[in-house]
């Protein structure tokens, strides 16, 4: 069984920075990309930023130069580094995986249980 367990959650004042953690679980055989979305309350899911397995990177405009995604070496820890935080960008945080359970498997996508940050003063 594979879990996504999201970390890093916490009240930020405007100006600050935060970083979130997303550390996968169980057995398979390969995570190729990654992701973290946002969901304000009220409003529809949104993607924040994806990596991929050889490490390209994209970000929503409403985050980017302000966010950075990386995953650590055996790239089953997902980050997301978040500076300049606004009011805007309080939401619930999800991390998301494209996983592999078996080699040239179709991969399936798991979602971590979400983690809150709230940007006020």
């Amino acid at each position: 069984q594979v879990q996504l367990v999201e970390s890093g959650r916490g009240l930020v004042q405007p100006g600050g920075s935060l970083t979130l953690s997303c550390i996968t679980y169980g057995t398979f055989s390969s995570i190729t990309s990654m992701a973290w979305y946002r969901q304000a309350p009220g409003k529809k899911r949104e993607l924040v930023a994806t990596i991929t397995d050889g490490g390209d990177t994209t970000y929503a405009d409403a985050v980017k130069g302000r966010c950075t995604i990386s995953r650590d070496r055996a790239k089953t820890t997902l980050f997301l580094q978040m500076n300049t935080l606004t009011p805007e960008d309080t939401a619930v945080y999800y991390c998301n995986a494209h996983i592999r359970m078996a080699s040239y498997a179709p991969s399936h996508i798991f979602w971590g249980q979400g983690t809150q940050v709230t940007v006020s003063s």
